[in-house]
């Protein structure tokens, strides 16, 4: 494996990483290094690529101010981003779109594909009735808060094996809610805990679909993607178990600014 294709797996999982360990991995693999940018080299990148980021602008500005939806600013940030890398970049030229728009359907059916059999799997597990025997299981054994917590996390990211997140959040949350309020357990804080869980089940195999996205674009076998993102992986484990256990750091926020 060659030294680009290391870094491209470690770094474009889609996982939250920081800096201390960008440091450790990019060290121990004895990755390239780059001189320090002057001065003016910083202010010119930042000129050339500010239509680049002026997208982060427009989709969020466009959220948030109720212009356009998420799935509507989608559609938005892909006709800007064509329009800027054919005609102010020039970095992709006309003639190569239809070679491009095949690689994206490529990659597209991939990914439908998988998602067609997680949405397929929720609904079995809903016409079994799965969930409900399970939330009718967690009220017979009349479970702590601490140990109700551990099987929420479990059986979520057990979901997350074989479903897609908003299949996990439509069919779980219903279900989960009353008998964590029964407990006392806070529902921005259940939400949270979901929400991570979700993403985690994004970055593990065998439906992750992070793991998929990142193997098409290096190129590389999903074995190899899934073996380099297990570090990272095993970070997000530990801040699981840190929000499990420690709800003030979900709560703080929503505290200070008066919402809850």
């Amino acid at each position: 494996m060659t030294t680009g294709h290391r870094c491209f797996c470690v770094f474009s999982t889609g996982l939250r990483k920081s800096s201390s360990q960008r440091w450790f991995v990019a060290h121990r693999n004895d990755y390239p290094r780059m001189k320090r940018a002057t001065l003016h080299q910083q202010i010119t990148a930042f000129r050339e690529s500010i239509w680049g980021l002026l997208l982060i602008g427009i989709v969020l500005g466009g959220i948030y101010g109720g212009i356009f939806t998420p799935t509507e600013a989608a559609a938005v940030a892909a006709v800007y981003a064509f329009v800027i890398t054919v005609f102010v970049y020039k970095e992709l030229k006309l003639v190569d779109v239809p070679k491009v728009l095949l690689q994206a359907a490529n990659m597209s059916a991939m990914l439908l594909y998988i998602i067609t059999n997680a949405v397929l799997f929720s609904f079995l597990m809903t016409h079994e009735q799965i969930p409900q025997a399970m939330a009718a299981w967690i009220i017979d054994k009349n479970l702590s808060v601490w140990m109700f917590l551990l099987v929420v996390n479990l059986i979520l990211l057990a979901a997350g094996n074989v479903m897609d997140p908003s299949s996990i959040l439509l069919i779980m949350a219903p279900i989960l809610y009353p008998l964590a309020t029964r407990l006392g357990i806070h529902p921005v804080h259940l939400g949270i805990l979901m929400i991570v869980n979700t993403e985690i089940g994004l970055c593990h195999p065998p439906v992750g679909l992070n793991l998929y996205i990142a193997s098409s674009i290096a190129k590389m076998g999903i074995s190899e993607v899934t073996i380099a993102v297990l570090p990272w992986l095993a970070a997000m484990l530990v801040f699981l178990a840190l929000i499990t256990y420690v709800p003030e750091i979900s709560l703080w926020l929503p505290k200070l600014l008066g919402m809850i």
